[in-house]
């Protein structure tokens, strides 16, 4: 609110017509004439439109007498004097009059519009108080120049938004996408109008091809207002090796093998090879486009493949390293035997008793199917473990069997051989050898001597 108030004189007509003079005077005249208001004041606030827009003002007074409320413009000229309207002017337009307000409209605000418009009261002394109208203008175009149209990633390019003609400047704000960024401004005038031109920097990479640049104003007069530029970036090839066979598990001798190389780029890649790093290309290797084959893997094939792509930018690659395992041992499979174990129940009847059916062991009917599934697993696992402990017994039995049996073999042998060489022996050739001093004199007293060597007998007892 302009709380500007001071003295004032009556204001002439102004830009009114010659005819319309005596008039006036006859209004000014009449307003000496009209009584004093003793407290009364005005009040009126600021205005602040967007060039085109209507402007309104308002004069109000407080405690009013009836006394006479007229408009002036910037050049003092009368725009309206209570509900009359000298100045010539199509644009302005009474809204309300009343003892205690005068408004008026101002349609198509320009620039030429903008000043101190002032509200007086016919009061003894008179009441005056000014309001101001501020035209804001919006800038007139906004536009993004790029340094390059096409960039190459690694580059640092140039971007520069302009805004023209606003009033006041404007602030520009850029953005990448979502984030915002820094750039520097500078603003010129050309007479009551401003034009901002900023300045923004950009290393671009590959991930920014295809991302927007925008360029955004922030102006009282205007909002959401924007330009953008797409960013294009080209770039080398980004090569990836990918296996399709084996799809799982180790590269195995003798089996085959399957490599596929994808490459992107901008511009798109036109010319992609194979090669063998430190090496020769084994004889046995398909290539075809993207695409390796070795259909039968051995040793000798050890090592590390490489896949190339190029394209305007550069030329780049990815690698597979190749290691070729043994063929898996194929293991035979385990031998299973199964022994079957009879069972032959046994009746027991009992005359004393009555009728009743054959009792085997202790038998429970199943109340339910799950007791019956339960009682066949059961039964089934008892009879699995039976086979295995009748197969244990068995192995032990002939184990034991074969042990006794050449025991036995051996106390015989042994026994047969102590038999034939146990025993005592008496001969005569041992007669008279009791007192000999020697052994030659034992032989010579020996009875019979020499000469009955032949009569000699020898008993086994």
């Amino acid at each position: 609110m302009a709380g500007r108030g001071q003295p004032s004189g009556p204001a002439g007509s102004g830009g009114g017509a010659p005819g319309l003079l005596p008039l006036l005077l006859l209004l000014l005249s009449a307003a000496a004439i009209i009584p004093r208001g003793d407290g009364q004041n005005l009040v009126t606030e600021d205005v602040t439109v967007v060039e085109g827009d209507v402007a309104t003002i308002s004069c109000r007074v407080k405690n009013s007498d009836d006394s006479v409320i007229q408009l002036l413009n910037p050049n003092r000229q009368t725009i309206y004097f209570r509900d009359f309207r000298p100045l010539k002017d199509s644009r302005f337009q009474l809204v309300n009059f009343s003892n205690s307000e005068l408004r008026v409209s101002l349609t198509n605000v320009s620039i030429s519009d903008e000043g101190r418009y002032f509200c007086q009261l016919y009061t003894d002394p008179p009441q005056e108080i000014y309001t101001t109208i501020t035209v804001l203008v919006p800038p007139r175009n906004l536009v993004i120049d790029i340094e390059k149209e096409t960039a190459v990633e690694g580059e640092e390019i140039e971007l520069n938004c302009t805004a023209m003609a606003s009033r006041p400047a404007t602030t520009i704000r850029w953005f990448k996408g979502n984030k915002e960024l820094t750039g520097k401004s500078e603003v010129e005038r050309w007479s009551d109008m401003y034009t901002v031109t900023s300045q923004l920097l950009l290393k671009v990479g590959r991930e920014d091809d295809g991302v927007p640049v925008i360029c955004l104003v922030d102006h009282p007069a205007v909002k959401d207002l924007q330009t953008q530029r797409y960013l294009e970036v080209m770039y080398k090839p980004q090569v990836r090796v990918s296996q399709n066979y084996p799809l799982q598990g180790l590269t195995r001798e003798g089996e085959p093998l399957e490599l596929t190389c994808t490459a992107f780029g901008k511009p798109q890649p036109t010319d992609m090879r194979w090669l063998r790093v430190d090496d020769e290309m084994p004889q046995h290797v398909v290539v075809s486009g993207s695409n390796l084959l070795i259909s039968n893997l051995n040793k000798t094939d050890n090592g590390t493949y490489r896949c190339e792509a190029s394209n305007a930018v550069g030329k780049s690659h990815a690698d597979y390293m190749l290691f070729v395992y043994d063929p898996p041992t194929t293991i035979p499979p385990p031998t299973t035997t199964t022994t079957t174990t009879t069972t032959i129940p046994t009746t027991i009847t009992d005359t004393t008793a009555t009728t009743e059916p054959a009792v085997h062991g202790f038998t429970q009917l199943p109340n339910s199917a799950e007791e019956l599934d339960y009682g066949d697993l059961s039964d089934s696992r008892a009879g699995e473990e039976g086979a295995i402990r009748s197969v244990d017994h068995a192995v032990v039995g002939g184990v034991v069997a074969v042990v006794v049996f050449a025991m036995l073999c051996l106390l015989i042998i042994l026994g047969r051989y102590f038999a034939r060489h146990k025993g005592t022996y008496f001969t005569h050739e041992a007669k008279g050898a009791d007192d000999a001093a020697d052994a030659d004199t034992a032989i010579i007293n020996a009875e019979g001597g020499q000469n009955n060597s032949e009569e000699k007998k020898e008993y086994f007892i």
